[in-house]
């Protein structure tokens, strides 16, 4: 990659769930205006690719991560174990840290094992590689609200400069009360994009990035805008909008304060 040039990727396949967005398909109808978004809580269930004993134990985080990650993969006809990935998440299992606060709360102050390590900000990561058999490098960051901008830059720069194929995950739950009034995450949002060095089969088109202070896009409706604004990982609607929609030219995502990302697209 010219130092010069933005950093790009051509993007192979979307997963995507969230509050009345099941999948990617239900997205493309809700975001492109052909049906109307109806709200409804999120559904996570437990990926059936994880041996029975990691899969009673995972969280909403695992299984909205997982989730939106197998189905980009499968989308693609992509094998998830050779991936890179980039998981990016602002704060984590909402509920899980929940419970460990009451443990710590109680008299039984024991944090059980369980517990303990789903609570690590790559947990996600850890049990992608053990239901996929994954070995290549993975990332786990967090940026907090811009979270989802920060680790689509960094798997575009992965892209570009590594020459490799990379899956951005990107994933938000709940917190429960009391916790909610100081995190006020309402729901579980995740979308996933697997990035490629080259045109895929069916690539969606090709992505460059860089910084801006122009205003982050918004949405037309009403609801979904504040979808986008409740949840940090649905700040990334104005960009999947743009795919659904096969648009290309420029859209600007919320970042970190008076700093945007531009993403360039061409369809």
């Amino acid at each position: 990659m010219s130092p010069t040039l933005p950093p790009a990727a051509h993007i192979a396949a979307v997963g995507v769930l969230g509050p009345g967005l099941p999948d990617w398909p239900a997205a493309i109808e809700i975001l492109t205006g052909r049906a109307a978004w109806q709200p409804a809580p999120t559904v996570l269930a437990a990926p059936q690719i994880l041996p029975p004993a990691e899969r009673r134990r995972t969280g909403r985080m695992v299984k909205l991560a997982l989730s939106v990650g197998l189905e980009a993969v499968a989308a693609a006809g992509a094998d998830a174990g050779a991936l890179a990935t980039v998981f990016s998440s602002s704060s984590g299992d909402g509920l899980n840290c929940h419970q460990i606060c009451e443990t710590l709360a109680s008299d039984d102050r024991q944090i059980s094992p369980t517990r303990f390590h789903n609570s690590v900000h790559n947990a996600a990561a850890g049990y992608w590689s053990i239901a996929t058999g994954a070995t290549a490098p993975a990332a786990a960051l967090c940026a907090h609200d811009a979270s989802f901008a920060a680790g689509l830059l960094e798997a575009v720069v992965q892209v570009a400069v590594e020459r490799i194929p990379c899956l951005l995950i990107a994933y938000d739950t709940d917190y429960p009360e009391p916790l909610r009034a100081t995190r006020p995450i309402p729901d579980a949002f995740g979308a996933a994009l697997l990035l490629t060095p080259e045109p895929a089969p069916a690539s969606l088109g090709r992505l460059s990035l860089q910084l801006t202070q122009a205003s982050a896009d918004r949405l037309q409706d009403p609801a979904l805008e504040a979808l986008r604004e409740s949840i940090p990982a649905a700040r990334s609607l104005p960009l999947l909008t743009a795919l659904a929609c096969g648009q290309g030219g420029r859209v600007v995502l919320d970042y970190l304060d008076g700093t945007r990302l531009a993403a360039d697209l061409v369809a």
